[in-house]
């Protein structure tokens, strides 16, 4: 819930989560990312604005093409993956968006570094 949030309490927000976050509308256009500076995979600033299969390689675009359909579809409401990358272990989620009606509005892109968290053991209180 949200009540009286300025547009700057929410980007602070969202940049202070431990997370790099993409936003694609329901057109499949990109129109969000935090983190710019740090994050896992670097996105030109060029980016924004456009189709999210013009921002990937040739060779993956079939991929983000079928994780959107499936998303858009209401088949699922979130694919995970993980990869290794520089000695990290990534998690990606990637999830539906939806109004309040179930009306599909984008997809949620959002990743973690994982790799310090497992290493976690027993608890801390």
């Amino acid at each position: 819930m949200i009540q009286n949030l300025s547009s700057e309490q929410i980007a602070g927000i969202l940049e202070t989560l431990p997370l790099d976050i993409s936003f694609v509308d329901g057109e499949d256009t990109v129109k969000y990312w935090n983190k710019h500076d740090t994050r896992s995979f670097k996105r030109p600033n060029s980016a924004l604005g456009r189709k999210v299969q013009r921002c990937h390689l040739p060779a993956s675009v079939d991929m983000v093409n079928q994780i959107i359909s499936v998303l858009k579809s209401g088949k699922k409401d979130f694919e995970d993956f993980w990869i290794d990358l520089n000695d990290r272990k990534l998690y990606i989620r990637y999830m539906a968006v939806r109004g309040k009606e179930g009306k599909y509005l984008g997809t949620l892109e959002v990743n973690q570094d994982i790799t310090d968290l497992k290493k976690i053991k027993g608890e801390k209180r």
